[in-house]
């Protein structure tokens, strides 16, 4: 059988026998020659169709927009339909304090993410090191374990890579509850089954390098939910006799901080993000837009979903829970299926990174990596339909994981990758050494490092984990239907 890959002119030199598309040069001799002919017939078209501009169009993803895009598609997500509640917990002021505060330290932390992935490459080249396969991609830890060494590197993979799984569980749970609301007929965990199903689709995906269409509908999406909250809200206006409570106790208090430390913590995917875009150098300043255009769709819906309907989401984790029913409110609740979704792809996919290098089949076809991934989804479908606390899950991940993997381990890793006058001079980023500006990086560091500390993962792990443990005494493990009105 003729190679489908030989240049036209040998083909042709070989003579024309029958052949089953017409005047196009693939034979076949035999039915089983000829299946394989046309199998790489579709095979040779389809990889024709993904380079074509047209297909680069919707499908390469390099850019800095590509980058925005993933980078917003990540951030809040499920969390936009948690916020109401979380300033019912909190009031109007801090609420919107603590969702700038956290942006903020987000936002400096993808800043030091990228720096040290620059100095990861710079290193490498500079002492002639080729520690990576052709095909292999970077991760997070892999970057915290050559500047800093193995036992931050081990410590990164287990927090960050728990941290992500739980964000998928999340988008599971998340998705069960909001669907629950287009029929309530249909209890959540029936609907878990369904969303878990479809989950199994995520181990097809490619990578971040070929996410533009779907980044752009995962911004797109949670816009249009957000939006609808928004005029929904204002346009039903108040009930009478609604209440705005504010800050009641401790416990709601830090748990409505630590959702809104979780809400903002998608950046655990950085490191993946810059190894798909063609200059990572500029993902720190992109990064602070993505963050800022959430962060606007993220105060203008939930304070105008707490201003409607106050004290009532004090029992209410869902905002589309007290949202009258409409068409308006069905498409939205699509939409922000439709962006659980694609936000399950992106946080998972370094997941799968991890799983495919564990079975050593990361550079091999993409036949093995499906099998390699297909364990990761039942997993986490696995707990999701075990532990269907919308809410008060995010929360309690929020303190344990998410406040150590994003928020407080790339602070710390830039302090021992730079803490001695060495490594500050060839710095892959330039800074004076006549001024103290290196103290200056690491005072702020400092700073953050003991709120995210003591306030993130201390505090709002007593918070969160005195709400989980109450969940689980009044409903318990594989509830049928959490929080709904029995």
């Amino acid at each position: 059988m003729v190679d489908i890959y030989e240049p036209d002119s040998r083909r042709h030199a070989q003579g024309h026998h029958g052949h089953e598309f017409g005047d196009d040069p693939y034979r076949y001799d035999g039915q089983r020659a000829w299946i394989q002919t046309k199998r790489g017939y579709i095979v040779h078209k389809f990889k024709q169709w993904t380079a074509s501009p047209s297909a680069n169009l919707l499908w390469r993803s390099s850019s800095s927009f590509d980058a925005f895009l993933i980078a917003a598609a990540a951030q809040i997500g499920q969390a936009i339909t948690l916020l109401p509640q979380t300033l019912a917990f909190m009031g109007y002021g801090w609420g919107v304090f603590f969702l700038i505060l956290y942006a903020a330290f987000g936002s400096w932390a993808v800043f030091l993410l990228v720096w040290l992935y620059l100095e990861y490459r710079i290193r490498n080249q500079r002492e002639a090191r080729d520690d990576l396969q052709m095909g292999h991609i970077l991760q997070y830890h892999e970057v915290i374990y050559g500047l800093t060494g193995r036992y931050l590197g081990n410590l990164t993979l287990v927090f960050n890579i728990l941290a992500l799984a739980m964000a998928g569980v999340v988008q599971l749970i998340s998705s069960a509850s909001n669907l629950h609301y287009l029929n309530s007929n249909v209890h959540k965990r029936e609907w878990q089954i369904l969303v878990g199903i479809l989950s199994l689709l995520s181990v097809f995906m490619p990578g971040f390098s070929h996410f533009r269409f779907a980044a752009f509908i995962g911004v797109l999406t949670t816009t249009i939910t957000a939006v609808y909250l928004a005029v929904a809200a204002r346009t039903n206006g108040q009930e009478f006799g609604i209440t705005h409570r504010g800050a009641g106790n401790m416990r709601e208090f830090f748990t409505g901080a630590t959702t809104i430390l979780f809400a903002f913590g998608g950046h655990g995917i950085t490191i993946e993000i810059l190894e798909a875009m063609h200059s990572p150098e500029k993902f720190g300043f992109v990064y602070p837009l993505a963050v800022l255009y959430i962060l606007v769709l993220s105060i203008a819906s939930s304070t105008s979903v707490y201003w409607a309907y106050g004290d009532d989401l004090l029992e209410e984790s869902n905002a589309f829970a007290v949202l009258p029913p409409s068409h308006w409110k069905r498409f939205a609740i699509f939409s922000m299926f439709v962006h659980q979704s694609i936000a399950f792809i992106i946080y998972m996919y370094p997941v799968f990174l991890v799983a495919e290098k564990m079975f050593r089949v990361h550079t091999r076809r993409f036949a093995y990596k499906v099998l390699a991934r297909l364990p990761v989804v039942l997993l986490v479908w696995f707990v999701a339909m075990a532990m269907p606390f919308f809410g008060t899950i995010a929360a309690v991940f929020g303190s344990l994981l998410v406040s150590i993997s994003v928020y407080f381990i790339p602070l710390l890793a830039f302090y021992l990758a730079y803490r001695d006058k060495e490594a500050q001079k060839v710095s892959v980023v330039k800074l004076s050494l006549h001024y103290p500006i290196w103290k200056f990086l690491f005072l702020i560091n400092a700073l953050i490092m003991v709120w995210i500390f003591i306030i993130g993962f201390c505090v709002g792990a007593w918070a969160t984990m005195s709400q989980f443990i109450r969940d689980i005494h009044t409903y318990g493990f594989f509830d049928k239907c959490y929080q709904c009105r029995r």
